[in-house]
């Protein structure tokens, strides 16, 4: 391995960085909207969504992932194995992501058949660019610290991503579209898809692969595979990143509707009103077109700016007791401020805030340290086997990223459908929508008590992680003096 120049610049950070930023400009918005968007915008039921986002979502998870990954750690160019994938499917991924949000005026069946193809080349798509920038962390520096400032670098920048989608998209929309959501979706995803693109680029071109196989070092498919099966922290960490995509798809999910059904709308407007005021006098002027709209986009907004306090709090923790504790630990009290939300009533909209201010920030802690631990097996591999294969291993923890989020969105409209959620094919049926009291539990379930058992589990599996601090600096003495001779 050529290992030298292991210190990255700031202008490199902040540049890979901004891939994850454009990254998450879909998948955030994928995350928290894609479901509301199928059943209340575009108009299929609540039981074809679930069964376009499952049956496509592990369409991607098992057959787009994998491929890629393997394709990923072949790829010999002269910009390296990974970044000729972000350079060549920047545009391509910003016209497809418009597609899958636009609303055709098809037949239902022709809206069926258009929504599973366009989330499939999303998907496809998606998996071509961000398992090859995800993978390409593992090869920018072999410095355990640097890759932990990376991962802070990164997720500060998910952040900023996710605290667009969720704290202001919604409201954009409907300020937008003037109402119309549908074509307000259409027009913020259009100025989305133009920005991520440009993101893309700059990461391509701020970028250096400097972790770069020998010529000696050469693998088939089948001993990349085998390693895998006997390296029991990457199982471990394949687990845990379902588990942990289920939960963050059904609560992330489910806020939409958890607002617009459960909550009290009179309370949630007395309660952020004085916020409405002020922004206005800033001449923020969308926040105050639909007070359920706002209210949900503060509560996140809330969740936000704790969890990027976390995030900043992630590597000085980390480095000085060990990725696997931190997480572990931080994972159990975020989910316990999941958890707490069962107790509440609709009008205890204090509460509700407080408790997500909580969770975003205990939630915060762990989000780097994730990605980090996962370049860890990498290294743990490596160092077991004298064999980097960074890309597949990443590539099956983007299956279980895929895998999460397509079961956690599955199982939103799902659950919903089975409290007997109606969704717009009523009214585009000519029916009226009235919704039943068992959906307003149902939505308060979908936001506590279910989501938080995916993360209960996944605290459980992190007692048999045995990467702690002492062998995390062991891995990295030994691999450096390899990498050197």
């Amino acid at each position: 391995m050529n290992s030298s120049s292991q210190k990255l610049s700031i202008v490199e950070k902040i540049g890979y960085s901004l891939g994850d930023l454009a990254a998450n400009l879909v998948f955030q918005t994928l995350v928290t909207y894609l479901a509301f968007f199928y059943t209340d915008i575009y108009g299929l039921t609540p039981a074809d969504t679930s069964l376009v986002t499952l049956i496509v979502g592990l369409v991607a998870a098992f057959l787009f992932n994998p491929i890629v990954g393997v394709l990923a750690d072949r790829t010999n160019s002269r910009w390296g194995k990974f970044r000729p994938w972000i350079l060549y499917t920047s545009i391509p991924m910003g016209v497809v992501a418009i597609l899958a949000f636009s609303t055709p005026d098809f037949s239902y069946k022709g809206k069926l058949i258009y929504a599973a193809v366009t989330y499939t080349l999303l998907l496809l798509l998606y998996a071509s660019s961000n398992l090859p920038y995800s993978a390409l962390s593992g090869v920018l520096t072999g410095d355990m610290g640097e890759r932990n400032s990376i991962s802070s670098y990164r997720f500060v920048a998910v952040m900023f991503a996710q605290f667009f989608v969720q704290v202001f998209m919604l409201p954009i929309i409907i300020y937008a579209g003037h109402g119309d959501m549908a074509s307000g979706i259409e027009k913020v995803m259009t100025w989305m898809a133009i920005i991520g693109t440009f993101l893309l680029l700059i990461t391509f071109f701020t970028t250096r692969e400097r972790i770069v196989p020998t010529v000696e070092q050469k693998s088939s498919i089948k001993d990349d595979l085998l390693d895998l099966s006997r390296n029991r922290p990457w199982i471990i960490m394949l687990s845990l990143t379902v588990l942990v995509f289920i939960t963050l798809a059904m609560k992330g999910s489910s806020y939409v509707y958890y607002f617009f059904s459960y909550v009290d709308k009179e309370a949630l407007a007395d309660f952020i009103s004085p916020v409405i005021a002020g922004l206005s006098g800033l001449g923020i002027n969308f926040f105050g077109s639909d007070p359920v709209s706002a209210g949900l986009g503060l509560f996140n907004a809330g969740g936000i700016i704790f969890m990027i306090v976390g995030i900043s709090l992630s590597k000085k923790l980390a480095d000085k007791y060990g990725k696997r504790d931190v997480y572990k630990y931080g994972l159990l009290a975020a989910t316990l401020f999941v958890l707490i939300f069962v107790f509440f009533k609709p009008q205890n909209v204090l509460l509700m805030f407080g408790s997500q201010i909580l969770h975003g920030f205990t939630y915060g802690i762990t989000i780097p340290i994730l990605w980090a631990m996962i370049a860890d097996v990498a290294d743990y591999s490596e160092w077991k086997t004298n064999r980097r294969a960074t890309a597949i291993i990443f590539s099956a923890m983007m299956v279980g990223l895929k895998a999460g989020l397509s079961i956690g969105s599955a199982l939103v409209t799902w659950i919903l459908g089975l409290y007997g959620y109606v969704g717009k094919e009523a009214a585009i049926a000519g029916q009226e929508i009235v919704q039943n009291e068992s959906v307003v539990q149902g939505a308060k379930m979908l936001v506590s008590v279910y989501p938080s058992i995916p993360f209960l589990i996944g605290f459980g599996l992190l007692f048999f992680y045995f990467i702690d601090k002492k062998m995390e600096v062991e891995i990295e003495t030994e691999l450096k003096e390899r990498r050197a001779k």
